[in-house]
C-alpha cells in the first residue's frame, strides 16, 4: 500500500501536521529522562515496521510537501546547494544510493531501471520520468547531487576525507536548525563544530571523528540530534534568522501545545563506494506539543529532560526565551510515574 500523501506548509499559514500514524512513528530521542552529549552513534540498519527505521531511507506523508519547500528555498537562496569541484564523484555515488534505496524500499512510488550507463529514474509523487547517462552530467537537468536531492526529505552533507579529517565539501541544506552550509563549506569536522558548548571538553568529537573516519561501505550508523522549533518551520537558517527569530518571543502558556514543535534530526552516515567520501543524511521531523501529550510516556519524559537541562546546552540550542513556559506546560502531564526504557511510547 502506498503513503498518503499530505497537502501542507512549512511557513505563512503553517499548515502542518502529523497524522496519528506518523505520531506512533516520529522518532522522539530520549532513551531516558535526562540528557547529555554522547556520541550516541549505533548501526543503522533496517528496524520494526512502521517505525522511521523499516528503510534505510525514509519516506513518509510528508514527502510532496517538504519537496515543495526545499525549491522555494532554493529558488530564493542557490547557495543552500553547493559542491566543490572534486565532489562530482561523489554527487553520482550519492544519487546511486538514493535511487536504488527508494526504489528497493517503495516499489509503488519510485522505480529505477539501468542498462550500463543508460539509467531510467521514475518519481512518482514528483511527476518525473528521466533517462540520463551515469557519470555524464550533461543529461541531468541538475548536477547528480542537486538532482537526487531535490527528490529526497533531509539535508544532505557531502564530506570529504583526506589528512585524517572530514570536510564539508558539497551538500545540500534547506531543513537545518540554525546553521549554514554557505558559511561551513570547506570547513573541516573541528571547524563546523567548533560553535558548540561543553561537547569539546568532554572529548565527544575526537571519540565522533575516529568512528567516522572508519566507516566501511555497506555498514551505515546513525544517531539522533535534536532542538525546538516555534511553528512547524523547516528552514531556520542564520539567512533567514530575521523571519523566524522573533517567533521565539511569541510563546505563551495558551499556545504551547500548537507553536511549540519538538524538532528531531536523524542523522545517519555512509561510506560512499567510489569516491570514498562520506554521506551525511540529516532528516528533520517535526511534532507539535499538543501531538507529542499523546504519548503519557513522551510526555512525562519530554517534561523531565527539558526542566533538568544543563543551562548551557538549552542556550546553544535557543531555548532560553520560552523553555519555562513550555516545562510549566508540560508539568500538567507529568504525574510522576516511573517510565519505561527505550524511546518507543508504551
Amino acid at each position: 500500500m502506498g503513503i498518503n500523501f499530505r497537502k501542507e506548509t512549512f511557513r505563512d499559514d503553517f499548515s502542518f501536521r502529523n497524522s496519528p500514524e506518523q505520531i506512533r512513528r516520529f522518532p522522539f530521542p530520549f532513551h531516558e529522562d535526562s540528557y547529555m552529549y554522547a556520541v550516541n552513534i549505533e548501526p543503522h540498519t533496517p528496524g520494526p515496521k512502521n517505525t522511521v527505521f523499516e528503510h534505510l531511507i525514509d519516506v513518509d506523508e510528508h514527502y510532496i510537501s517538504e519537496m515543495e519547500d526545499r525549491a522555494l528555498v532554493l529558488a530564493e537562496d542557490p547557495l543552500r546547494c553547493q559542491s566543490l569541484p572534486h565532489m562530482t564523484l561523489a554527487g553520482w555515488d550519492l544519487l546511486e544510493l538514493l535511487m536504488t534505496q527508494k526504489a528497493e524500499s517503495y516499489p509503488e512510488h519510485f522505480s529505477l531501471t539501468r542498462d550500463g550507463d543508460n539509467w531510467h529514474w521514475i518519481n512518482r509523487p514528483l511527476g518525473i520520468d528521466d533517462r540520463f547517462t551515469f557519470g555524464d552530467v550533461s543529461t541531468l537537468p541538475y548536477g547528480p547531487m542537486a538532482y537526487i536531492t531535490r527528490q529526497s526529505q533531509g539535508d544532505f552533507c557531502v564530506l570529504d576525507q583526506r589528512d585524517g579529517n572530514l570536510w564539508m565539501d558539497a551538500g545540500i541544506v534547506t531543513t537545518q536548525a540554525d546553521w549554514s552550509l554557505d558559511f561551513d563549506i570547506g570547513m573541516n569536522f573541528f571547524e563546523w563544530h567548533a560553535p558548540v558548548p561543553l561537547a569539546h571538553d568532554m572529548g565527544i568529537f575526537n571519540r565522533a571523528l575516529k568512528f567516522l573516519t572508519n566507516i566501511q561501505q555497506g555498514q551505515p550508523a546513525r544517531r539522533f540530534n535534536w532542538t525546538m522549533t516555534i511553528n512547524p518551520r523547516l528552514d531556520t537558517s542564520p539567512e533567514n534568522y530575521h523571519k523566524w527569530g522573533v517567533d521565539r518571543t511569541t510563546v505563551t502558556p495558551e499556545n504551547v501545545g500548537q507553536k511549540v514543535h519538538l524538532r528531531v534530526e536523524l542523522q545517519t552516515f555512509w561510506r560512499l563506494p567510489r569516491s570514498n567520501a562520506l554521506v551525511f543524511p540529516i532528516r528533520c521531523y517535526l511534532i507539535k506539543m499538543d501531538e507529542l501529550v499523546t504519548s503519557p510516556k513522551w510526555a512525562r519524559r519530554f517534561h523531565r529532560v527539558l526542566r533538568d537541562l544543563p543551562n548551557e546546552l538549552a542556550e546553544y540550542k535557543g531555548l532560553t526565551r520560552y523553555r519555562q513556559t513550555v516545562v510549566e506546560w508540560l508539568s500538567q502531564y507529568d504525574d510522576g510515574a516511573p517510565t519505561s526504557s527505550g524511546f518507543g511510547p508504551d
